[in-house]
C-alpha cells in the first residue's frame, strides 16, 4: 500500500503494510534517526514525534493511521537554522546526560507548551510522565521546560 505523509514539511509517499509501525517507517525508510526505538511498547517515549500539535509514539502506530497526516520529527523543530525554543533550554540547563530521552522529552515539551503556554508544575509532571528518564536527569529538564516557556511566552510575572 502506498502511503503518504509529510515529514518536516517533506511530503513522502512510502510503500508499506498499513499496520506497519511509524517508527519503522520513519527510521529505516525515510532514514530519519531522531526517533529512537526504546522499549516498542509505548512505555518510554523515545520514539516520539508531533502529528499536527500532539505529541504520539510512534513504535506501535500504524503507519495507515497517518495517511496524509504532518509528522514533525525533532530535526524539523529546528526553523531557519535556530533550534526551537526547547532544544535551547535543555542545551542551555544540559538537561540530558545520556540523551536518549531527549527526543520524546523535547518533543513532549514543545507539544505541552504550544497547548498551555505557562503550565503549572503539576501539568509538566502530567505531560512527561510517559517518558522515562534513567539518568535522573528530571530537575534539569523542569528548569529546562521553565526556560523554554520564558523563550517562546515570556515571563507571565514580569
Amino acid at each position: 500500500m502506498t502511503i503518504t505523509i509529510t515529514v518536516d514539511g517533506k511530503r513522502h509517499e512510502v510503500t508499506a503494510s498499513p499496520d506497519t509501525p511509524l517508527l519503522y517507517v520513519l527510521r529505516n525508510d525515510l532514514g530519519l534517526n531522531a526517533p529512537l526505538f526504546g522499549c516498542g511498547l509505548e512505555q518510554c517515549g523515545a520514539c516520539k514525534v508531533l502529528r499536527g500539535a500532539e505529541a504520539v509514539m510512534t513504535c506501535m502506530l500504524p503507519v495507515g493511521d497517518v495517511d496524509g497526516a504532518s509528522i514533525t520529527t525533532l530535526a524539523g523543530l529546528v526553523e531557519d537554522g535556530e533550534l526551537h525554543p526547547v532544544q535551547q533550554a535543555f542545551l542551555d540547563e544540559q538537561a540530558a546526560q545520556c540523551g536518549y530521552c531527549s527526543n520524546g522529552m523535547i518533543i513532549t515539551i514543545a507539544a505541552l507548551l504550544w497547548r498551555t503556554p505557562h503550565p503549572t508544575n503539576e501539568q509538566i509532571r502530567d505531560a512527561l510522565d510517559g517518558n522515562l528518564c534513567r539518568c535522573g536527569s528530571h530537575g534539569r529538564i523542569l528548569r529546562a521546560v521553565r526556560r523554554a516557556e520564558t523563550l517562546m511566552w515570556g515571563d507571565e510575572n514580569g
